[in-house]
Order: C-alpha cells, then sequence, then structure tokens
C-alpha cells in the first residue's frame, strides 16, 4: 500500500501561485510514476500533470501548459505543483496518484494509489 496525503491548497486571488505537495509514504517511492489529476464540481477528474519515477520525463495537459510545472524529491518522497498564473477555471480539487505500472499518464485507471485531495479555488 502507498498512502498519498496532499497539501498546499487554498484561496487565491487570479494571476496568484500556489504550490502543492503530495507527500507518499509505505513503499518506494521511487518506484512509482506519478501524476495530478483535478475535478471540478459535476465534471469527471481529469489530467494536469504526471511525471515519471526518476523525475527525467513529464507531462502536462494543455490546459495549464507553460503555468503548472510538476517536480518530484525522492528523497524527500513527495511530489510538487507548482502552479503559476492561476484562472477562476482552475478551481478544483487537486489529487495525486501514484502508479507502479508503464502506461498512458493522463488516464486516471492508470493509477493504483490516490491521494484523498484539496481544495483550491481561485477569486476573479
Amino acid at each position: 500500500q502507498v498512502q498519498l496525503v496532499e497539501s498546499g491548497g487554498g484561496l487565491v486571488q487570479a494571476g496568484g501561485s500556489l504550490r502543492l505537495s503530495c507527500a507518499a509514504s509505505g513503499r518506494t517511492f521511487s518506484n512509482y510514476n506519478m501524476g495530478w489529476f483535478r475535478q471540478a464540481p459535476g465534471q469527471e477528474r481529469s489530467f494536469v500533470a504526471a511525471i515519471a519515477r526518476s523525475g527525467g520525463s513529464t507531462s502536462t495537459a494543455d490546459s495549464v501548459k507553460g503555468r503548472f510545472t510538476i517536480s518530484r524529491d525522492n528523497a524527500k518522497n513527495t511530489v510538487y505543483l507548482q502552479m503559476d498564473s492561476l484562472k477562476p477555471e482552475d478551481t478544483a480539487v487537486y489529487f495525486c496518484a501514484a502508479a507502479g505500472g508503464n502506461g498512458t499518464p493522463w488516464r486516471p485507471v492508470h493509477y493504483d494509489y490516490w491521494g484523498q485531495g484539496t481544495q483550491v479555488t481561485v477569486s476573479s
């Protein structure tokens, strides 16, 4: 089992920044590809960003490209999501997830473990 705990969410004005963290425990963190997803009320969970085990490869959704950056620190068992130039449409619950296998990181079914989520609210 892998336990994931997100933090860093909150209320921010449009144009502001937040950094989300996701702390992992339970198994060897560097064995897992990691991803961030978000879900707004009434909408499906959607892909935000993913990072490979070593941190050497990342992917980002077009909707956040150039504004959001995913990174990880395997020594600290933590994955981050730096969010800049936030927009009201970024308002959602943000989830981190861990995948033990290789596949399609933009699909939720690819992931084995999920955190409980952290709320991000961007005011206009």
